[in-house]
């Protein structure tokens, strides 16, 4: 791959994974509600298992969905309800606490790190990233092209995950009020199911 092409692939690659999407409103409430330090299996969910989905996508996962149609229709099902459920925790998070507190009264914790990973399989927009990157960067069975383009997100992932997180960490401050939490808590759920509109309309 030329200079120009991997700078080409690490642009596209940090604009897909640090716009507003379902990953980063789920990265800026983590921040905002349980602080950097809390959010870091979530962080390393995010950053580590899009690159791994990338690279089973430029391995060929896609022609399961081809050759089994119904994978495809469970797994859109399986996103509109695994989205409500993160829209549901987002909502009632706790208040912000201390960086030792294990979790507020009402039960809630950041997303573990297999949760994050999971959801990319269950998110709309890592898929259109994921098929898009392999299909401008890699060529079909290129097997080095497909570990450069995944290799990539995970550098600019690491940018992403912790812009997000430490951009709501700095609204800690701002919502310790418990209604202004409440109205940014709800907030957020609402932009993570309206996120699934075009899901559901396709």
């Amino acid at each position: 791959m030329t200079q120009d092409l991997m700078l080409a692939l690490a642009t596209f690659a940090l604009v897909t994974v640090i716009s507003p999407g379902p990953n980063n409103l789920m990265l800026l409430t983590s921040g905002a509600n349980f602080g950097l330090a809390r959010s870091l299996p979530h962080m390393l969910g995010v950053a580590l298992g899009f690159p791994v989905m990338v690279l089973l996508v430029g391995l060929g996962v896609m022609r399961l969905f081809e050759a089994y149609p119904l994978v495809r229709d469970a797994l859109t099902v399986l996103s509109v309800l695994y989205m409500g459920w993160l829209a549901w925790k987002i909502a009632h998070a706790s208040a912000p606490g201390g960086a030792g507190e294990a979790a507020g009264p009402n039960g809630a914790r950041p997303l573990s790190f297999l949760q994050a990973a999971a959801f990319q399989w269950v998110n709309p927009k890592a898929w259109s990233m994921a098929l898009g990157a392999i299909t401008l960067y890699a060529a079909a069975g290129d097997l080095a092209a497909v570990l450069l383009v995944a290799g990539t997100y995970v550098a600019m992932g690491a940018i992403s995950t912790t812009t997000w997180t430490v951009m709501g960490g700095g609204l800690r401050r701002v919502l310790t009020n418990p209604a202004r939490l409440r109205l940014f808590n709800w907030s957020m759920a609402a932009l993570l199911i309206a996120s699934m509109l075009p899901v559901l309309l396709a």
